[in-house]
């Protein structure tokens, strides 16, 4: 009896010894073969700033959802909870805004009015297809702070099913994206070049607004450098980056070297620059053309030492977006689309995070890049597809084009660099020649900096409507977005980067799906078998047990 007692203590002790010690150590494994629940340590790092209550609302919830978009919801679910699990502090709950019919338009509208735009979904189940209505964001709210956090990543011509495993690979980033908005304060700031007849601040307001999410942004103008270019110079050393959103106007010698020597001192810089002069709108005319003529700005050798020149040439690609224009005459006349071949369409052809799982991205009247070999890594962010061509200056361009027969064998000049960064120590371009004004503290090799240059300035020129600037990459008359938006903030990201988030980004995620039509041409013959099969099983079992117990136990 005692020794009975006594085990029985023995295992009541040890049962307690495991909660107290399980309590303290906590650990997860994951086994998965792509790592899909191991966190990024950058992410890690914005999670543990999370010091007060963070409260998720997901929206990603409903029962007519496709079984593709479960997996989404599944993932995001899993996601959060490891971010639970890593802070406490982090809460979530899944919403679902149109489930009760009484607020159903009313929460619809608030969700618009924040910017959550609903998505509209083909579903086929059964054989059968339906139309659903989701809403494929997150709000996230911490001290007093909310942000909207995207789930589902679009690209143009994606199936649901592609739409899913790129929205999942971009799960990870989407939130701890979201979340440093809220935890990290401002840090780099952004200097927007002005005074060589750059965009105008509504072109570019989209952009600007989604940036000041991560930065502190300000106009500089080059004017003061033609006489006081040492304290210009001084003052542009403060920020640290550059963006020159399609200068008109050629750059002098001392705006050149101002620029220069703010490269040579560790700046950062994103150039948006067209070596041609020409652009839509100068073709809405009387005439409906206008010519195309190479642009001076006074960059070629500028660029050149630094490892790459933008030619004066026009690219024309058969992947390309189209363009809407006026058909008919009077009261008859109606919009309609044609194809557009001087508008190509820029795919990143690398895993480079800038670029990964990115939507097309849109250009107009673009020009090629060459590469340049020197100290200096590049890295092409974006090309045309291989069905392009190269058009010489001067050339006149017309709308009448729309109506020409393209034929493909003519595009023939294969892809063509639209978007190239540039990382390393970069020499300067005024290395043994002389300075254009005297400055001691000159520099001729940079500390190890980065740069991107993208040949044409419309990438970042968003459309301005009735009610303002829209949204940068918006096409309004297909109602498709391009990638411009995410393409440019990801690229300011990677410049200014310096924890490593924009690498989440490269992460790969393998997604298995069932292939619907499999399952409904099947559905019946897995349903008899499921259902038959452990039946059959069960009775042949008891003719075998009975058997065997009648030969057994017959004498």
């Amino acid at each position: 009896m005692n020794k009975t007692l006594k085990h029985i203590s023995l295992i009541v002790i040890a049962l307690i010894a495991i909660n107290v010690i399980s309590s303290k150590i906590y650990k997860r494994f994951d086994l998965t073969t792509d790592k899909r629940y191991t966190l990024n340590n950058s992410a890690l790092e914005i999670i543990k700033k999370a010091d007060k209550p963070v409260v998720i609302d997901v929206f990603l919830e409903g029962e007519d959802f496709p079984s593709e978009f479960r997996r989404l919801k599944n993932e995001t679910k899993q996601l959060l909870e490891e971010f639970s699990a890593f802070n406490d502090n982090i809460s979530f709950k899944f919403i679902n805004p149109i489930e009760d019919e009484n607020t159903r338009d009313q929460n619809i509208k608030q969700l618009n009015a924040r910017g959550l735009t609903p998505m509209q979904l083909n579903v086929k189940e059964n054989g059968k297809s339906s139309q659903a209505v989701i809403f494929p964001w997150a709000l996230a709210s911490y001290n007093n702070t909310t942000v909207k956090i995207p789930l589902v990543k679009n690209k143009i011509g994606a199936t649901q099913q592609e739409l899913v495993t790129n929205s999942v690979q971009h799960l990870e980033y989407a939130f701890a994206d979201g979340l440093s908005k809220l935890v990290n304060p401002k840090r780099r700031k952004i200097a927007v070049l002005k005074g060589n007849g750059e965009f105008q601040n509504r072109y570019i307001a989209d952009y600007i607004k989604a940036l000041r999410d991560y930065y502190y942004i300000a106009p500089f103008t080059l004017d003061s450098v033609e006489n006081n270019a040492v304290s210009t110079l001084e003052k542009l050393n403060t920020f640290d980056l550059i963006i020159a959103t399609k200068p008109t106007e050629a750059f002098t010698e001392k705006e050149k070297f101002v620029l220069d020597q703010f490269t040579m001192n560790g700046g950062k810089s994103l150039w948006l620059i067209d070596k041609v002069a020409i652009d839509k709108d100068s073709l809405y005319n009387d005439l409906g053309k206008n010519v195309a003529i190479a642009r001076d700005l006074n960059l070629t050798d500028f660029f050149f030492k630094y490892g790459v020149r933008i030619n004066p040439l026009l690219v024309r690609s058969m992947y390309s977006a189209p363009i809407a224009l006026a058909s008919g005459e009077g009261s008859d006349s109606q919009f309609q689309n044609f194809p557009w071949t001087y508008s190509p369409l820029g795919q990143g052809n690398t895993r480079h995070p800038i670029v990964n799982n990115l939507n097309y991205t849109k250009f107009d009247f673009a020009n090629p890049i060459d590469t340049l070999k020197n100290n200096i890594h590049k890295t092409i962010l974006l090309q045309s597809a291989p069905l392009s061509k190269l058009e010489g200056t001067p050339r006149e361009v017309s709308l009448e084009s729309v109506n020409d027969q393209q034929d493909p064998k003519t595009y023939n000049n294969g892809s063509q660099n639209l978007a190239v960064l540039l990382e390393g120590k970069f020499t300067s371009v005024y290395k043994n020649r002389v300075k254009p004004f005297d400055f001691k503290q000159s520099k001729d090799q940079s500390i190890p900096t980065k740069m991107i240059v993208i040949s044409d300035g419309d990438v970042i020129k968003n459309e301005v409507g009735r009610n303002g600037p829209e949204e940068l990459g918006f096409d309004r008359w297909t109602g498709q977005v391009f990638g411009n938006k995410e393409f440019l903030i990801n690229s300011a990201n990677y410049l200014l980067d310096d924890n490593g988030l924009i690498n989440i980004r490269s992460k790969e995620i393998a997604v298995a799906f069932l292939n619907p039509e499999k399952i409904s041409e099947e559905k019946t013959k897995w349903q008899l078998l499921n259902t038959l099969l452990p039946l059959v099983l069960l009775g042949l079992f008891g003719i075998a047990f009975k058997y065997i117990r009648q030969k057994k136990y017959a004498k």
